[in-house]
């Protein structure tokens, strides 16, 4: 048996799977996020410990037997984040999160500091990325950062609390703007630039490698045989693309999650900063990933259902299955900034078209749109590097709206699968880790593709309707800077 946990942003999802690779009981306790200034997001340590404590207690009181014969545990986590210890251990303040955008000129400071940034990281330095929050913590947090003896990522705190070590995988590491990405290694002229050393870094591995064991009370706690093996695990959407068997080139999916992507595993670095496609190592050595991501995607339909009053099924359920006519209203879904292809975190979120006729029912559709448009630049920029998209699986909360798969495939204009299960694949992608950090397999015998359970292929006349829209939705964005 084996334990997945997904640290995401709006909740922690665990997983308990068998041999067979069946999910046979899952569990999920949500995350509040603070933004104590416009622009800025913070999650405090504690939750993340307490959620997953939680998971597990559950599932200790529902399938207690199967915890006790768990032998491996795979972590997978919201990636960026800056969680920073004091000597003890102990946090010094709330978690900076992924989509905090108050580092933007500390970018630009980065970039002057050490001009081998995108060569080396595969990346241009974004306020989401890791490093930049550090040197604002240099400079608006002084005290806090002479304190700080260890940076960690919000799963690699995770495995502390569990563990008591600090280890964290390449693939989360990769999003910190620390890692030399080809060498899948800390880069002493990165951390260097940001005031920092690898005294204050956590140990490497890969996704797939053994890296510690839970600790003796904790296993006692869960009521587990002996402790289980933790693995590197993965950032969360290098664990979807675990639990969608996406780990050899010309395969690619979208997650659908808090934020979004478009993601394509490559044997070879295909980077394009410029056009803000992400570099990430993959969970599984020699393999990396190219991603075009966007910071907001499901949660611009639940800031939706929370305008409306009602929730996101009653939102979805007037719509239908499919769309007859993009809608009359076009929605820009930068409620938290962007990322590919603008790096713009002062940009904020539109709404256009609106008339004396206009229903909820056009401005949903206009926001699961907005999205897929965006999704749109993310498979230009992958273009751009070499990567064309011919198909996409969707993974996360949003792949369980077929009416927005199948707005998804006509913008895109390429079939989208949806899987049985796609909204736990990061959690279940850990699990697998967690398999193959114990057992030594051949990582292609484990990370199978599930079976897909239903196809979305696009429509020709909602495929030149859209066509047609793209171009004026794309003139709606204007730089606020």
């Amino acid at each position: 048996m084996y334990v997945g946990v997904d640290l995401g942003t709006s909740a922690v999802k665990t997983v308990l799977v068998d041999d067979a690779q069946r999910v046979i009981a899952s569990e999920s306790r949500p995350l509040a996020s603070a933004s104590p200034q416009s622009g800025y997001s913070e999650q405090d340590p504690a939750q993340w410990i307490d959620a997953t404590f939680a998971t597990l207690d559950a599932l200790k009181a529902s399938h207690g037997k199967e915890l006790a014969a768990v032998v491996g545990i795979g972590l997978s986590g919201q990636m960026h984040g800056a969680t920073l210890l004091d000597a003890s251990s102990r946090p010094l303040r709330p978690c900076i999160l992924w989509n905090d955008g108050r580092s933007a000129a500390e970018c630009r400071i980065l970039e002057q500091r050490w001009p081998a940034l995108r060569a080396t990281t595969g990346n241009k330095a974004m306020a989401g990325f890791t490093a930049p929050k550090l040197l604002w913590i240099a400079t608006h947090e002084p005290d806090i950062f002479a304190a700080t003896k260890l940076v960690l990522l919000p799963k690699a705190y995770l495995r502390l609390v569990l563990s008591g070590e600090a280890i964290e995988d390449v693939s989360d590491a990769s999003g910190s703007l620390w890692l030399d990405a080809a060498r899948r290694d800390w880069s002493d002229a990165a951390l260097a630039a940001t005031g920092l050393s690898r005294d204050h870094m956590p140990r490497l591995v890969e996704g797939c490698a053994p890296a510690t064991t839970l600790r003796s009370e904790l296993a006692r706690r869960w009521g587990m045989a002996r402790p289980p093996i933790i693995a590197g695990g993965a950032g969360d959407n290098p664990a979807g693309a675990v639990g969608i068997g996406a780990i050899e080139p010309g395969t690619a999916f979208v997650s659908l999650g808090t934020s979004g992507a478009l993601l394509a595993p490559t044997n070879r670095i295909a980077a394009n900063p410029d056009r803000v496609v992400h570099t990430f190592c993959h969970a599984v050595p020699g393999m990396w990933i190219q991603a075009g991501a966007i910071l907001s995607a499901a949660s611009c339909l639940a800031w939706a259902a929370r305008l409306f009053g009602v929730t996101e099924a009653e939102l979805l359920a007037p719509l239908g299955a499919r769309p007859l006519a993009p809608s009359p209203v076009s929605f820009l879904p930068y409620l938290a900034g962007e990322r590919t292809p603008h790096d713009d975190p002062a940009i904020r979120g539109m709404l256009d078209g609106l008339s004396h006729g206009t229903d909820r029912g056009a401005i949903v559709q206009a926001v699961l749109e907005g999205v897929a448009f965006a999704l749109a630049d993310c498979r230009d920029a992958l273009a751009d590097a070499g990567i064309p998209i011919a198909e996409a699986d969707v993974i996360g909360g949003g792949s369980r709206s077929s009416f927005w798969l199948a707005v998804l495939a006509n913008v895109l204009n390429i079939p989208s699968h949806r899987f049985a299960g796609g909204e736990t694949g990061a959690a279940f992608g850990a699990a697998r880790l967690g398999r193959l950090a114990v057992t030594g397999e051949a990582i292609a015998a484990v990370c199978t593709r599930p079976r897909r359970v239903e196809t979305f292929e696009p429509d020709a006349g909602l495929v030149d309707a859209y066509a047609e829209r793209l171009p004026a939705w794309r003139e709606l964005y204007r730089p606020r800077h």
